[in-house]
């Protein structure tokens, strides 16, 4: 998908993941915005990002972008969506929320929906198209310039979406790939509690994951 002319805002951008992705982004020629509960504080980061990026408080954000990413904490995903739903209506959400529940971060803790990114589709409705993706990568390895050994499985229930998704992976310089329904998030949400659980136990520096075998990516 070409996402040249479409402005991407990253809600929680000010944070370590959504920070290290519109970074990214921008230094791949993209559009972007950066939406934060302190409008001073996304200007900083989008200063200190350059390549013309924007800093607005999340509302202002939301209803800037074309395509929305949702890169804040799962316990503050229900108050940011109440301040950018009105925003969202016909747009694509990208959301990257893993439900992490302090302190046990190393054990698999599912909503009841089955997952945070079918849980939020159910919230917002059909007027927003919601996929996931962003969930098994480290943010501080994505901060910095160099190569990122890791794939991101984008999930959602529309090709196309995916698609999406798919291609901010690549501008971020990661390889994405379909992962099919939006219901399959719940595999990568709960495999990040299992990246934890192994940084901790083999002294690991942000494990990722990497899809093997040879994928005809043209087939899909």
């Amino acid at each position: 998908m070409d996402l040249s002319g479409k402005r991407i805002a990253v809600i929680g951008g000010t944070g370590k993941l959504g920070g290290a992705l519109a970074g990214r982004f921008a230094r791949a020629g993209l559009s972007v915005v950066i939406g934060s509960r302190s409008a001073d504080g996304a200007r900083a980061q989008a200063e200190a990002i350059g390549h013309d990026t924007k800093g607005f408080d999340n509302a202002t954000a939301a209803a800037t972008g074309d395509v929305v990413v949702l890169a804040v904490p799962y316990a503050a995903q229900d108050a940011t969506i109440d301040t950018i739903a009105p925003h969202l209506s016909g747009k694509l959400l990208i959301d990257t929320s893993v439900p992490l529940q302090p302190p046990a971060v190393m054990r698999v803790q599912l909503p009841p929906e089955g997952s945070a990114a079918v849980r939020l589709q159910a919230r917002l409705g059909e007027a927003v198209t919601v996929i996931s993706a962003f969930h098994n990568v480290a943010a501080h390895k994505l901060a910095t310039g160099e190569d990122v050994d890791c794939d991101v499985l984008v999930f959602g229930n529309e090709k196309g979406a995916r698609g999406a998704g798919i291609a901010l992976a690549q501008a971020a310089g990661l390889r994405g790939l379909h992962g099919g329904a939006l219901a399959n998030s719940a595999a990568a949400e709960a495999l990040t509690s299992v990246l934890i659980f192994l940084n901790k136990a083999y002294a690991v520096d942000g494990a990722g994951i990497r899809i093997t075998g040879t994928l005809n990516e043209s087939a899909i």
